[in-house]
């Protein structure tokens, strides 16, 4: 949860991020995306209610299902409307909690507000930068939730299996004293960070290759550039991995979407983090 200014220096406002298994990403911007998708069941035009770019959007949206135990937003396709987008009945409850939530959490600032009030305005500043501090962002293109499923020991390193779902594990190795600092057993909670960049892409039936982690899925969109593209690949279950590849090898690989193909990435290329 964070807490922010107002233009009364005695009063705080709060927005609140939900810490559950969803970590914290579903926050205000986020929320109110989810309930533009409901009323309007479009992407682009939720994105612009909020306002947000409409890539913006699927990224918000992307990294919202790969947090969550289940996915808050599924797309449909064909129809006599030809598609569209629609939350979940997940998406729904988390929804309501969040605003639940963030009723009961104002509520409760008023009086520490008034409390703080009291004392005197300088400790309501500093309860604001201290909140301010705590917040934790990353430039990690692909961040996932899961729980420690294994834990392999050698002389320097340590292999940490996460389960992300029923259907995929990833593979990180870290430091011993990494290992030791984040506290890892099994069971543990934790997240994990690819950067997209580390994330290569296949089409072939047949791989070989020295990466730990082999993902498949099929590719939901893909965001073009001069130089690079950005692609996404929806592993079922509705989590998503997203990969930076040149232009060029979207054309040689023929690479569309509703493609078939798997992310790659290597075990050393994973980062792990908690928050206990």
């Amino acid at each position: 949860m964070a807490a922010s200014g107002s233009p009364n220096p005695g009063k705080l406002v709060g927005k609140i991020a939900l810490e559950t298994q969803l970590g914290a990403l579903l926050g205000d911007t986020r929320i109110r995306l989810l309930e533009a998708i409901e009323l309007h069941g479009s992407i682009s035009q939720a994105a612009k209610t909020v306002p947000l770019s409409y890539k913006a959007a699927w990224d918000a949206v992307d990294a919202m299902n790969n947090m969550a135990d289940s996915p808050l937003v599924e797309r449909s396709v064909g129809g006599r409307q030809g598609g569209g987008t629609t939350l979940t009945h997940y998406g729904r409850q988390m929804v309501a909690l969040y605003r639940a939530m963030e009723k009961e959490y104002q509520e409760a600032l008023d009086r520490v507000s008034d409390r703080l009030g009291k004392i005197g305005v300088n400790d309501v500043g500093e309860f604001r930068s201290l909140m301010r501090r705590m917040a934790m962002k990353t430039s990690a293109r692909n961040q996932f939730f899961g729980t420690i499923w294994a834990l392999r020991e050698g002389e320097v390193d340590f292999e940490v299996s996460i389960r992300l779902d029923d259907r995929h594990l990833i593979s990180a190795i870290i430091t011993r004293d990494s290992a030791e600092n984040l506290g890892l057993a099994i069971g543990k909670e934790v997240y994990a960070f690819i950067k997209s960049s580390a994330v290569m892409l296949s089409t072939g039936d047949s791989i070989r290759t020295s990466a730990s982690n082999i993902l498949h899925g099929e590719i939901a969109k893909i965001h073009g550039g001069p130089v690079n593209a950005e692609v996404s690949l929806q592993l079922p279950g509705g989590r998503t991995v997203t990969s930076v590849v040149t232009q060029s090898s979207i054309e040689r690989m023929a690479l569309q979407p509703g493609k078939q193909a798997c992310a790659l990435f290597k075990a050393s290329d994973v980062i792990l983090a908690t928050f206990d």
